[in-house]
């Protein structure tokens, strides 16, 4: 499957980078987490991922959506091998909506942390820093 503009794959780390841009609506969560679901089902090869939500600057989205996209992910990652996901959040007023996601991942395959810059967040994941960059 040919990879969205916005995502880049780091075979040799399992690491999928992720860095949307503008609003983050229904309709590019819906696609993202399509792909990503393709992807998983083909292989449980990448188990890294990095979301990048420093070029954003809007996101459009409720509660009950982020629920939905929370449980589904949950459901669909259920007997598999963990995953773990560092978002890199520096916007305070877009925060809480990938908190939000963190908080009902919990206690799941899926690992979710929030971080402020990208050196923390590699160390979290295991990877080098320059692995997160997507220019």
């Amino acid at each position: 499957m040919k990879l969205p503009s916005d995502v880049h794959f780091r075979s040799e780390l399992g690491l999928l980078l992720w860095k949307p841009t503008g609003l983050l609506s229904e309709k590019t969560v819906n696609a993202i987490t399509a792909f990503v679901g393709e992807q998983e089902a083909l292989s449980d090869g990448n188990q890294l991922r990095f979301i990048d939500t420093t070029a954003l600057t809007a996101v459009e989205l409720n509660f009950r959506y982020v629920f939905h996209v929370a449980l589904y992910r949950r459901l669909s990652r259920q007997g598999r091998p963990p995953i773990r996901s560092a978002f890199l959040v520096r916007e305070p007023a877009l925060e809480h909506h990938f908190k939000l996601h963190a908080i009902l991942t919990d206690r799941s395959p899926l690992h979710v942390r929030l971080f402020d810059n990208e050196a923390t967040a590699a160390k979290w994941l295991d990877v080098p820093v320059e692995s997160l960059q997507t220019d």
